[in-house]
């Protein structure tokens, strides 16, 4: 899915978190594409690609955890991470 919380409600993207899980529960792969903190802190893997945008993007900058990745220090994605985790 390509950015699916995109104008949603907290209240719709907390119900679309709890149907990704029940996916993964039944061992299906979901492969999420998303900026939003409350679907990445609750990710199993997370590929941080970047470290910018369009021409200054396409590299692999950190993977792992979510909480390996919020202690990257080359990930931007981390840094935002790092503070949605602890609000967690």
């Amino acid at each position: 899915m390509d950015e699916p919380t995109i104008g949603f409600h907290y209240e719709v993207v907390k119900k679309l978190s709890e149907i990704l899980q029940k996916l993964v529960n039944k061992e299906s792969t979901v492969l999420v594409i998303e900026h939003n903190m409350d679907i990445i802190k609750s990710a199993d893997y997370v590929l941080d690609i970047g470290p910018e945008g369009g021409h200054g993007g396409g590299q692999l900058v950190a993977k792992g955890t979510p909480e390996e990745v919020a202690n990257n220090e080359k990930s931007y994605t981390g840094k935002y991470l790092k503070k949605a985790l602890k609000q967690y």
